[in-house]
């Protein structure tokens, strides 16, 4: 019974790690965009204002 909980233990972290590394691909990738975004709007800017 020990052995057993002590492996839902460690599938259940290894499962957390996976999510948080999915996670962080998800804020990178919308982070990416954003950047992307306020790069546009910027060259936007200048390109009308010239």
């Amino acid at each position: 019974m020990k052995n057993a909980a002590i492996l839902t233990l460690a599938l259940m972290t290894l499962g957390a790690c996976n999510t948080i590394e999915g996670a962080g691909r998800d804020i990178a990738v919308g982070g990416a965009a954003v950047s992307n975004t306020a790069v546009e709007t910027e060259k936007a800017i200048k390109k009308s204002t010239y």
